[in-house]
């Protein structure tokens, strides 16, 4: 059983099995496909799209839960340009939103750093998550507050993927869960997106001063 974060010497410890570690490794591998900077399109190879898919499937990698992007949006035919993800509206809240080109700008501007501080930050989590063999989770400082700003990162996408985005959404989602089978995937998405929300909390009142 899992227990949260806790700051003993200097250093953030946390019980996570590896079936736990496993499911938020996945999770923000899913979102590192959907934050990284996006490549530069070669003019001598590419067919006329901009870039391929936001993200490429990525079945069974959060246990279950997938935040990919082609799992949400539609496949269009063509050369009809892929939507851009609602995730990502709420990694990258716009700047403005009374002024549509004014947001392009600031987007066009900032965005590429953004991206690139957030997949730093979800790479940095990975790893040290992924470097324990027992349920001893211990973090330096530095990790720890990778591994935070990761959570947060992942509690977005999560939510978005739930329909979560006022206050009272969360009540209203567990009233509809609240009749389903236990194996049924949105009971396990809630349950998944609660977990995050715990072990969040749990370092984020470890690393409080």
């Amino acid at each position: 059983m899992a227990r949260g974060f806790k700051r003993r010497d200097g250093r953030f410890v946390a019980k996570l099995d590896a079936v736990e570690r496993g499911l938020v490794v996945g999770l923000m591998e899913q979102v590192l496909e959907l934050v990284e900077p996006e490549p530069v399109a070669d003019p001598e190879t590419t067919d006329g799209d901009e870039f391929d898919r936001i993200v490429a499937g990525l079945g069974g990698i959060g246990m279950g839960v997938s935040l990919s992007a082609s799992d949400q949006l539609p496949e269009l035919s063509g050369s009809v340009p892929q939507p851009r993800d609602p995730a990502l509206e709420r990694i990258f809240p716009t700047a403005n939103r009374e002024d549509e080109q004014v947001a392009a700008e600031f987007r066009r501007l900032t965005e590429d750093g953004l991206r690139a501080r957030k997949a730093a930050n979800l790479t940095t989590a990975i790893t040290a998550l992924s470097a324990f063999d027992d349920q001893k989770v211990t973090l330096e400082q530095p990790q720890a507050l990778a591994l935070l700003i990761a959570l947060t990162d992942v509690r977005l996408v999560l939510g978005e993927r739930l329909g979560l985005k006022q206050d009272d959404d969360m009540e209203l989602l567990e009233e509809q869960v609240s009749g389903l089978e236990d194996d049924d995937p949105a009971v396990y998405a809630l349950a998944v997106y609660d977990f995050l929300t715990w072990l969040q909390e749990t370092l984020a009142h470890a690393l409080a001063p």
